[in-house]
């Protein structure tokens, strides 16, 4: 989906799976600091929107999402991830019910393939699943904001602040009212300085929970039968994941920000050493500089300083080993 609010002064699209909606409009810093100070808003316009309606839909997800949600209460945000078979991670959902109809947001493009699985698994249950990505768009607020929510518009809040599901016909005029808007990387930015995972950022096909931290966030520990539980159970109970999520410190004299996928080695092997791990998403923040997340074999030392491609890094725990 293209937002309509890259026609707004300055803004420069996006790239890559955040493509269709604005990069940054003309000043990332400038923004990043408006949302620290809980001040405009962030268009999500291009991720998936999915509805579960129907008398059966909390007791339904329950058997199919790693969360409890079973008995959860109207207004209530939480997240939620599908797992494969052996416990990988496919999907997370960030979702609410907001009494009548579950509404959750997923990862750009992903929505058919979820709801493809969701449909195979309805069999008698009282539920009707739907794609609203046409209709429906995510704002995100964020956390002190004081902006009026539209009557109607269901709201997911968190720590994080409020993400809102509005109707697509107006987008434009609540970025006019509630401005100023801010781009995308200053929302990753804001996300990677949380250590907050992302689907197909922070994940490859064989990533675990545990190895994210999603433990207690989106898997819950006390609740019944999923499929992938028993690797959760098992790696949980008896065993450590085979990797685990950092937070780096970039070296701030590069001028180029290492990409998706750039190797992270040990700092006193050089870059031919061997590789123990990748970064998953590397961002510049308005007062910490550039900064990253990485996915690195649980037995590095916690403190050891790494190499992400050719730049010095300095790692904090997010994950412990």
């Amino acid at each position: 989906m293209k937002s309509p609010l890259l026609s707004l002064p300055g803004a420069v699209p996006a790239e890559g799976r955040d493509e269709g909606v604005a990069a940054h409009y003309g000043d990332l810093f400038r923004e990043q600091r408006a949302l620290a100070d809980g001040n405009g808003f962030v268009d999500l316009s291009h991720r998936g929107v999915v509805t579960v309606t129907g008398d059966d839909r909390l007791s339904w997800l329950h058997l199919l999402i790693t969360q409890h949600v079973s008995d959860l209460a109207p207004h209530q945000a939480t997240e939620a991830l599908i797992l494969s078979a052996n416990g990988h991670i496919e999907h997370a959902m960030y979702l609410v019910d907001d009494g009548t109809t579950v509404w959750m947001h997923v990862e750009p493009d992903t929505q058919g393939e979820l709801i493809a699985y969701l449909e195979s698994m309805k069999f008698f249950y009282r539920v009707e699943v739907a794609d609203r990505t046409g209709d429906i768009s995510v704002v995100h607020l964020p956390a002190g904001s004081i902006a009026e929510v539209p009557d109607g518009a269901a709201v997911r809040e968190t720590p994080q602040g409020r993400d809102l599901f509005l109707p697509r016909a107006d987008l434009e005029a609540y970025a006019a009212a509630h401005g100023p808007a801010a781009g995308i990387l200053a929302y990753e930015a804001l996300r990677v300085e949380g250590h907050r995972p992302r689907v197909g950022f922070e994940t490859d096909h064989r990533t675990i929970p545990h190895e994210l931290g999603w433990i207690g966030g989106a898997v819950h520990l006390q609740k019944g039968c999923y499929r992938g539980q028993e690797t959760v159970a098992r790696v949980h109970n008896l065993g450590k994941p085979p990797r685990r999520l950092v937070f780096l410190h970039l070296d701030g004299s590069e001028v180029h920000l290492p990409g998706h996928g750039t190797p992270v080695r040990l700092a006193a092997d050089g870059q031919e050493g061997r590789q123990l791990g990748f970064i998953t998403t590397s961002a510049r923040h308005h007062e910490l500089g550039p900064i990253a997340l990485a996915l690195v074999k649980r037995n590095v030392a916690v403190d050891a300083e790494l190499l992400a491609g050719d730049t010095a890094a300095a790692q904090e725990t997010v994950v412990e080993p």
